[in-house]
Protein backbone atom coordinates (compact mmCIF):
# COMPACT_ATOMS: atom_id res chain seq x y z
CA UNK A 1 0.00 0.00 0.00
CA UNK A 2 2.99 2.33 0.36
CA UNK A 3 2.68 4.79 -2.50
CA UNK A 4 5.35 4.67 -5.22
CA UNK A 5 4.20 7.45 -7.56
CA UNK A 6 2.05 10.47 -6.82
CA UNK A 7 -0.10 12.79 -8.83
CA UNK A 8 -1.24 15.63 -6.59
CA UNK A 9 -4.50 17.60 -6.83
CA UNK A 10 -5.87 20.50 -4.81
CA UNK A 11 -9.47 20.97 -3.76
CA UNK A 12 -10.87 24.36 -4.65
CA UNK A 13 -13.58 23.92 -2.01
CA UNK A 14 -13.42 21.97 1.26
CA UNK A 15 -14.31 18.28 1.01
CA UNK A 16 -16.99 17.89 3.63
CA UNK A 17 -18.26 14.31 3.25
CA UNK A 18 -17.46 11.92 6.09
CA UNK A 19 -15.88 8.55 5.34
CA UNK A 20 -19.25 6.86 5.87
CA UNK A 21 -21.02 9.28 3.53
CA UNK A 22 -18.35 8.77 0.88
CA UNK A 23 -18.60 5.00 1.34
CA UNK A 24 -22.34 5.14 0.70
CA UNK A 25 -21.81 7.12 -2.51
CA UNK A 26 -19.15 4.70 -3.75
CA UNK A 27 -21.30 1.66 -2.98
CA UNK A 28 -23.60 2.61 -5.86
CA UNK A 29 -20.65 2.02 -8.21
CA UNK A 30 -19.00 -0.98 -6.59
CA UNK A 31 -16.81 -2.98 -8.97
CA UNK A 32 -18.43 -5.82 -10.91
CA UNK A 33 -16.50 -8.15 -13.24
CA UNK A 34 -16.84 -7.81 -17.01
CA UNK A 35 -19.56 -9.85 -18.61
CA UNK A 36 -18.87 -11.99 -21.67
CA UNK A 37 -19.02 -9.24 -24.26
CA UNK A 38 -17.68 -6.24 -22.30
CA UNK A 39 -14.21 -4.90 -23.01
CA UNK A 40 -13.69 -3.18 -19.64
CA UNK A 41 -15.26 -2.43 -16.26
CA UNK A 42 -14.45 0.25 -13.67
CA UNK A 43 -15.64 0.43 -10.07
CA UNK A 44 -14.69 0.69 -6.41
CA UNK A 45 -13.30 -1.98 -4.12
CA UNK A 46 -12.22 -2.02 -0.49
CA UNK A 47 -8.72 -0.59 0.05
CA UNK A 48 -8.23 -3.29 2.67
CA UNK A 49 -8.68 -6.16 0.22
CA UNK A 50 -11.35 -8.55 -0.95
CA UNK A 51 -12.09 -9.83 2.55
CA UNK A 52 -13.42 -6.41 3.59
CA UNK A 53 -16.63 -4.69 2.51
CA UNK A 54 -15.96 -1.05 3.43
CA UNK A 55 -15.06 1.03 0.37
CA UNK A 56 -13.27 3.69 2.42
CA UNK A 57 -10.68 3.57 5.17
CA UNK A 58 -9.93 6.62 7.27
CA UNK A 59 -7.09 7.60 9.56
CA UNK A 60 -7.32 11.03 11.11
CA UNK A 61 -8.06 13.53 8.33
CA UNK A 62 -7.17 11.09 5.53
CA UNK A 63 -9.68 8.86 3.72
CA UNK A 64 -8.41 6.09 1.43
CA UNK A 65 -10.27 4.71 -1.60
CA UNK A 66 -9.33 2.19 -4.26
CA UNK A 67 -10.50 2.00 -7.88
CA UNK A 68 -10.32 -1.20 -9.91
CA UNK A 69 -10.42 -1.52 -13.68
CA UNK A 70 -10.55 -4.82 -15.53
CA UNK A 71 -9.76 -4.66 -19.23
CA UNK A 72 -9.82 -7.52 -21.72
CA UNK A 73 -6.69 -7.81 -23.81
CA UNK A 74 -7.26 -8.00 -27.54
CA UNK A 75 -3.98 -7.24 -29.34
CA UNK A 76 -4.54 -5.19 -32.46
CA UNK A 77 -2.43 -7.61 -34.50
CA UNK A 78 -4.69 -10.55 -33.53
CA UNK A 79 -7.85 -8.61 -34.41
CA UNK A 80 -6.41 -7.37 -37.70
CA UNK A 81 -5.25 -10.84 -38.74
CA UNK A 82 -8.70 -12.30 -38.03
CA UNK A 83 -10.43 -9.44 -39.88
CA UNK A 84 -8.17 -9.77 -42.92
CA UNK A 85 -8.75 -13.50 -43.01
CA UNK A 86 -12.53 -12.98 -42.98
CA UNK A 87 -12.32 -10.34 -45.71
CA UNK A 88 -10.13 -12.52 -47.97
CA UNK A 89 -12.45 -15.47 -47.46
CA UNK A 90 -15.54 -13.40 -48.28
CA UNK A 91 -13.99 -11.77 -51.38
CA UNK A 92 -12.85 -15.14 -52.74
CA UNK A 93 -16.18 -16.82 -52.04
CA UNK A 94 -18.40 -14.06 -53.47
CA UNK A 95 -15.99 -12.72 -56.13
CA UNK A 96 -16.43 -9.12 -55.05
CA UNK A 97 -14.57 -6.43 -53.16
CA UNK A 98 -15.39 -5.70 -49.52
CA UNK A 99 -15.60 -1.96 -48.81
CA UNK A 100 -15.05 0.13 -45.71
CA UNK A 101 -18.50 -0.01 -44.14
CA UNK A 102 -18.63 -3.79 -44.38
CA UNK A 103 -15.05 -4.07 -43.10
CA UNK A 104 -16.04 -2.16 -39.96
CA UNK A 105 -18.95 -4.55 -39.40
CA UNK A 106 -16.66 -7.54 -39.87
CA UNK A 107 -14.24 -6.04 -37.32
CA UNK A 108 -17.08 -5.62 -34.79
CA UNK A 109 -18.12 -9.23 -35.35
CA UNK A 110 -14.55 -10.47 -34.90
CA UNK A 111 -14.13 -8.54 -31.64
CA UNK A 112 -17.44 -9.92 -30.34
CA UNK A 113 -16.28 -13.44 -31.15
CA UNK A 114 -12.86 -12.99 -29.51
CA UNK A 115 -13.95 -11.20 -26.31
CA UNK A 116 -15.25 -14.30 -24.46
CA UNK A 117 -11.82 -15.92 -24.87
CA UNK A 118 -9.71 -12.85 -24.09
CA UNK A 119 -7.52 -12.57 -20.99
CA UNK A 120 -8.29 -9.80 -18.53
CA UNK A 121 -5.83 -7.31 -17.04
CA UNK A 122 -6.60 -5.87 -13.62
CA UNK A 123 -5.37 -2.46 -12.48
CA UNK A 124 -5.92 -1.08 -8.99
CA UNK A 125 -5.31 2.58 -8.21
CA UNK A 126 -5.22 3.76 -4.60
CA UNK A 127 -5.86 7.34 -3.62
CA UNK A 128 -6.65 9.26 -0.48
CA UNK A 129 -8.22 12.57 0.39
CA UNK A 130 -6.43 14.70 2.97
CA UNK A 131 -9.39 16.74 4.18
CA UNK A 132 -7.34 19.05 6.40
CA UNK A 133 -4.80 19.92 3.68
CA UNK A 134 -7.39 19.98 0.91
CA UNK A 135 -5.47 17.53 -1.27
CA UNK A 136 -6.24 14.46 -3.35
CA UNK A 137 -3.24 12.14 -3.57
CA UNK A 138 -3.33 9.46 -6.28
CA UNK A 139 -0.84 6.61 -6.40
CA UNK A 140 -0.08 6.45 -10.11
CA UNK A 141 2.41 7.77 -12.64
CA UNK A 142 -0.25 7.76 -15.36
CA UNK A 143 -2.17 10.97 -16.03
CA UNK A 144 -4.95 9.00 -17.74
CA UNK A 145 -5.33 6.62 -14.77
CA UNK A 146 -5.53 9.59 -12.40
CA UNK A 147 -8.15 11.31 -14.55
CA UNK A 148 -10.13 8.07 -14.74
CA UNK A 149 -10.20 7.84 -10.95
CA UNK A 150 -11.24 11.49 -10.66
CA UNK A 151 -13.98 10.96 -13.26
CA UNK A 152 -15.17 7.95 -11.28
CA UNK A 153 -15.39 10.03 -8.12
CA UNK A 154 -17.25 12.77 -9.97
CA UNK A 155 -19.76 10.23 -11.25
CA UNK A 156 -20.36 9.04 -7.69
CA UNK A 157 -20.48 12.46 -6.04
CA UNK A 158 -21.94 14.63 -8.77
CA UNK A 159 -18.92 16.94 -8.64
CA UNK A 160 -15.36 16.91 -7.41
CA UNK A 161 -13.75 20.37 -7.30
CA UNK A 162 -10.10 19.43 -7.79
CA UNK A 163 -7.36 20.78 -10.07
CA UNK A 164 -3.72 19.76 -10.48
CA UNK A 165 -1.61 21.18 -7.65
CA UNK A 166 0.14 24.43 -8.50
CA UNK A 167 2.59 26.74 -6.76
CA UNK A 168 3.61 30.39 -6.84
CA UNK A 169 7.11 29.82 -8.25
CA UNK A 170 7.65 27.56 -11.27
CA UNK A 171 9.42 24.41 -9.98
CA UNK A 172 11.64 24.00 -13.06
CA UNK A 173 13.68 27.21 -12.66
CA UNK A 174 13.85 26.74 -8.90
CA UNK A 175 15.28 23.22 -9.23
CA UNK A 176 17.61 24.43 -11.99
CA UNK A 177 19.03 26.93 -9.49
CA UNK A 178 19.42 24.13 -6.97
CA UNK A 179 21.43 22.10 -9.45
CA UNK A 180 23.55 25.06 -10.54
CA UNK A 181 24.40 25.99 -6.96
CA UNK A 182 24.49 22.37 -5.74
CA UNK A 183 22.32 23.41 -2.82
CA UNK A 184 18.63 22.63 -2.38
CA UNK A 185 16.29 24.21 0.16
CA UNK A 186 13.81 23.11 2.79
CA UNK A 187 15.53 19.92 4.03
CA UNK A 188 15.88 18.70 0.44
CA UNK A 189 19.14 17.24 -0.79
CA UNK A 190 20.02 16.63 -4.42
CA UNK A 191 20.32 12.95 -5.29
CA UNK A 192 21.87 11.25 -8.33
CA UNK A 193 19.27 11.52 -11.08
CA UNK A 194 17.83 14.28 -13.22
CA UNK A 195 16.22 15.05 -16.54
CA UNK A 196 17.28 18.21 -18.34
CA UNK A 197 15.59 19.78 -21.36
CA UNK A 198 16.14 22.72 -23.66
CA UNK A 199 12.99 24.89 -23.63
CA UNK A 200 13.96 26.32 -27.03
CA UNK A 201 14.18 22.93 -28.77
CA UNK A 202 11.49 20.26 -28.54
CA UNK A 203 12.91 16.81 -27.94
CA UNK A 204 16.32 18.11 -26.86
CA UNK A 205 16.67 16.46 -23.46
CA UNK A 206 18.99 14.22 -21.48
CA UNK A 207 18.37 11.82 -18.63
CA UNK A 208 20.93 10.96 -15.96
CA UNK A 209 20.63 8.23 -13.35
CA UNK A 210 23.16 7.16 -10.73
CA UNK A 211 25.46 9.96 -11.86
CA UNK A 212 27.47 12.61 -10.07
CA UNK A 213 25.40 15.72 -10.76
CA UNK A 214 28.35 17.95 -9.84
CA UNK A 215 30.25 16.71 -12.91
CA UNK A 216 31.43 19.12 -15.60
CA UNK A 217 29.11 17.46 -18.12
CA UNK A 218 26.05 18.58 -16.16
CA UNK A 219 27.47 22.08 -15.71
CA UNK A 220 28.03 22.41 -19.47
CA UNK A 221 24.41 21.45 -20.19
CA UNK A 222 23.15 24.02 -17.68
CA UNK A 223 25.39 26.73 -19.12
CA UNK A 224 24.00 25.89 -22.58
CA UNK A 225 20.51 26.78 -21.34
CA UNK A 226 19.04 23.44 -20.34
CA UNK A 227 16.63 23.43 -17.41
CA UNK A 228 15.57 20.82 -14.90
CA UNK A 229 12.43 18.87 -15.77
CA UNK A 230 12.91 16.19 -13.10
CA UNK A 231 15.31 16.03 -10.19
CA UNK A 232 16.11 13.23 -7.78
CA UNK A 233 15.97 14.44 -4.18
CA UNK A 234 16.13 13.16 -0.63
CA UNK A 235 13.86 14.89 1.86
CA UNK A 236 14.57 15.10 5.59
CA UNK A 237 16.44 11.77 5.43
CA UNK A 238 12.93 10.23 5.45
CA UNK A 239 12.32 9.46 1.80
CA UNK A 240 13.79 9.75 -1.66
CA UNK A 241 11.93 10.52 -4.88
CA UNK A 242 12.10 12.18 -8.26
CA UNK A 243 10.33 15.53 -8.26
CA UNK A 244 9.07 16.87 -11.61
CA UNK A 245 8.39 20.42 -12.72
CA UNK A 246 4.64 19.66 -12.77
CA UNK A 247 4.83 18.52 -9.10
CA UNK A 248 4.36 14.85 -9.92
CA UNK A 249 6.45 12.52 -7.77
CA UNK A 250 7.92 9.25 -9.01
CA UNK A 251 10.21 6.51 -7.67
CA UNK A 252 9.09 7.33 -4.16
CA UNK A 253 10.93 5.27 -1.54
CA UNK A 254 10.48 5.58 2.20
CA UNK A 255 13.58 5.08 4.29
CA UNK A 256 13.80 2.40 6.99
CA UNK A 257 13.32 4.94 9.77
CA UNK A 258 9.82 5.64 8.40
CA UNK A 259 8.93 2.03 7.63
CA UNK A 260 10.01 0.97 11.12
CA UNK A 261 7.52 3.41 12.70
CA UNK A 262 4.69 1.44 11.11
CA UNK A 263 6.01 -1.71 12.79
CA UNK A 264 6.33 -0.30 16.30
CA UNK A 265 2.92 -1.61 17.34
CA UNK A 266 2.53 -5.33 16.72
CA UNK A 267 -0.39 -5.67 14.34
CA UNK A 268 -2.52 -8.76 14.86
CA UNK A 269 -4.26 -8.62 11.48
CA UNK A 270 -3.55 -7.42 7.97
CA UNK A 271 -6.17 -4.70 8.45
CA UNK A 272 -4.37 -3.39 11.55
CA UNK A 273 -1.05 -3.32 9.69
CA UNK A 274 -2.70 -1.48 6.79
CA UNK A 275 -4.03 1.05 9.30
CA UNK A 276 -0.57 1.60 10.80
CA UNK A 277 1.09 1.87 7.38
CA UNK A 278 -1.52 4.36 6.20
CA UNK A 279 -1.17 6.48 9.32
CA UNK A 280 2.63 6.74 9.04
CA UNK A 281 2.62 7.22 5.28
CA UNK A 282 -0.06 9.93 5.25
CA UNK A 283 1.65 11.85 8.06
CA UNK A 284 5.04 11.68 6.31
CA UNK A 285 3.58 12.72 2.96
CA UNK A 286 1.68 15.58 4.56
CA UNK A 287 4.97 16.96 5.86
CA UNK A 288 6.59 16.40 2.46
CA UNK A 289 3.85 18.29 0.62
CA UNK A 290 4.14 21.18 3.06
CA UNK A 291 7.88 21.29 2.33
CA UNK A 292 7.31 21.14 -1.45
CA UNK A 293 4.81 24.00 -1.37
CA UNK A 294 7.12 26.05 0.88
CA UNK A 295 10.21 25.84 -1.36
CA UNK A 296 8.15 26.85 -4.39
CA UNK A 297 6.56 29.90 -2.80
CA UNK A 298 3.40 28.33 -1.44
CA UNK A 299 0.33 26.76 -3.02
CA UNK A 300 -1.43 28.83 -5.64
CA UNK A 301 -5.09 29.56 -4.91
CA UNK A 302 -7.18 28.24 -7.78
CA UNK A 303 -10.76 28.28 -8.99
CA UNK A 304 -12.52 25.49 -10.84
Amino acid sequence: MWFKNIRLYQFTRPFELSADELDKKLSEFVFQPCNTFERSRFGWISPLGKEEEALTHSVGHAVMVCARKDEKLLPASVVNDAVNEKIEELEAKQARKVYRKEKLQIKDDVIAALLPRAFSRTRKVYAYIDKRAGLLIINTSSASAAEELISGLRECLGSLPVVPADVQHAPGPVMTNWLQSQAAEGQFEISESCELFNPAEDGNSIRCSGQDLTADEIRVHLEAGKQVKKLGVVWNQSLSCVLADDLTISRLRFEDMVLDKAQEADAETAAQQFDQDFAVMSLTLSELFNAVFAVFGGAREQDV
